[in-house]
């Protein structure tokens, strides 16, 4: 099958083509069709199938059909595409206007994090679609300047990804807004419950398209698991980092673990860059764009930001912390294998999160391979830069002595250690948590005959 067998339009089939395309992805061949008869679908498949032509293509061509509103009469919103984050948001932005380009058709994109001004403006000018973040356009509709009333089509994408961000609320205050008289597409990476149920409020009879079931990963991806304890993973991982990877993503749990790993690794003298919410607007799109050049070739990432990430060549994917949710697993490793180029997917597990492990296993139906090159023992013995950025006992081993709990100083340090080596979490202090080999504070016994205990500082850590 070719592009040229659904009867788009050829300003379309001119895009198509000089964007490098020549056959449909499965998703595209079985959801184009009922886009173009103006039915609802429920799409349910796996990221870099080609979800967003899926739907851009055939709505493009939908308007392109209507003749475009006589000179100096305003346009009016007819398609609304709203998305979970502000890179996701501008990537498909991005499609409508490259596949657009020869409709004269207009788009405009709306999200947070940029100032309101050039939207307003944009909108004032009038647009035919619009595609946006649920929070910034309903500040756009309280403050007037947005008006649903006219829209003919609504793509809600990454709606699993809209539930786990909170914004179900919102959602449905933006559809109370729409026209009852419309067309709906819903597509979304996994299908929970939740979304099910939402769908069965919003479609009318919709048209459903399944790639692969949720419970699959692509074969074109190698999986493996490393079972490493927390305070080793950022040597672990920057010691995979310098085998040969090309292009990579670190998946993180927190956004402070996203900055603490990012250190850690530059530190090592390996570039990488963050990318997460706490992050402006243009400082994500100036580590984007980095990443896009291998300028930095590590990206650190949450995954509410990795939503966005549409890069090609991503030759690995670290599962630096294990997801609470097993679909997101599948989610992140859906980052490298794109466009038919295969990929290594490796997870860190420390003992604490082996309850995600198993969940995962039984998510993906398979155990997954338990990687026997790079054995803990085979780890450097010195901690990374920053990974203690607290003394250490200044004799024998190094190691902290739990018996040793005389000092103020070192009960808030065993409790701050407590904290950071049971897995989790991002707070605290430097090297913790997600970035492995939390402070060290330990008082060591005098070297008299009195018994008293009292506390020794060791010199600093050594670099790698």
């Amino acid at each position: 099958m070719h592009f040229s067998d659904f009867g788009l339009a050829d300003p379309l089939l001119r895009a198509v083509v000089a964007a490098g395309y020549t056959t449909p992805t499965p998703v595209q061949a079985q959801s184009i069709p009922h886009v173009l008869e103006g039915r609802d679908v429920l799409a349910c498949a796996q990221t870099g199938t080609g979800k967003t032509a899926a739907f851009a293509l055939p709505i493009l061509h939908r308007l392109s059909n209507v003749a475009p509103p006589a000179r100096g009469t305003q346009r009016r919103i007819r398609v609304l595409v709203l998305s979970p984050t502000r890179e996701l948001t501008a990537q498909i932005f991005d499609s409508f206007r490259s596949y657009g380009s020869h409709t004269g058709l207009r788009s405009t994109v709306i999200f947070g994090g940029v100032g309101y001004r050039p939207q307003v403006h944009a909108l004032q000018q009038g647009v035919d679609i619009v595609i946006a973040t649920p929070g910034r356009l309903l500040d756009l509709m309280q403050q007037g300047h947005v008006d649903l009333s006219s829209v003919e089509t609504f793509v809600l994408d990454e709606a699993d990804r809209m539930l786990d961000m909170g914004f179900m609320p919102d959602i449905r205050r933006l559809v109370a807004k729409l026209p009852a008289k419309r067309q709906t597409v819903m597509f979304s990476a996994t299908m929970p419950e939740p979304i099910e149920r939402l769908a069965n409020a919003i479609l009318r009879n919709p048209s459903q398209v399944r790639i692969a079931p949720v419970k699959a990963t692509t074969e074109l991806i190698e999986q493996r698991v490393c079972f490493v304890p927390t305070k080793l993973k950022v040597r672990l991982l920057t010691k995979l980092l310098g085998q040969g990877v090309e292009r990579a993503i670190v998946f993180t749990r927190t956004k402070h673990g996203a900055n603490r790993v990012t250190k850690q690794l530059c530190e090592a003298g390996i570039p990488a860059q963050a990318i997460h919410g706490n992050k402006s607007q243009s400082a994500r799109e100036r580590s984007l764009a980095s990443f896009k050049s291998k300028r930095p070739p590590v990206l650190v990432a949450t995954d509410v930001a990795a939503r966005g990430i549409d890069v090609n060549g991503v030759s690995h994917v670290f599962n630096y912390d294990l997801p609470d949710e097993a679909e997101t697993y599948v989610h992140r490793i859906g980052r490298t294998g794109r466009a038919g180029a295969t990929g290594i997917a490796i997870a860190f597990c420390d003992q604490a999160e082996r309850s995600m492990l198993k969940s995962i296993e039984r998510l993906i139906r398979r155990p997954l391979v338990v990687d026997p090159h790079h054995p803990i023992e085979s780890l450097p013995a010195a901690p990374m830069p920053s990974e203690s950025s607290g003394p250490r006992h200044g004799g024998g081993s190094g190691k902290r002595r739990p018996e040793q709990r005389g000092a103020r100083t070192n009960r808030s340090q065993q409790r701050s250690d407590s904290r950071h080596t049971t897995g989790g979490g991002g707070g605290g202090n430097t090297g913790g948590g997600n970035g492995g080999g939390g402070n060290a504070a330990s008082s060591g016994r005098s070297s008299g005959g009195s018994g008293q205990r009292r506390q020794r500082r060791a010199p600093a850590t050594s670099r790698l």
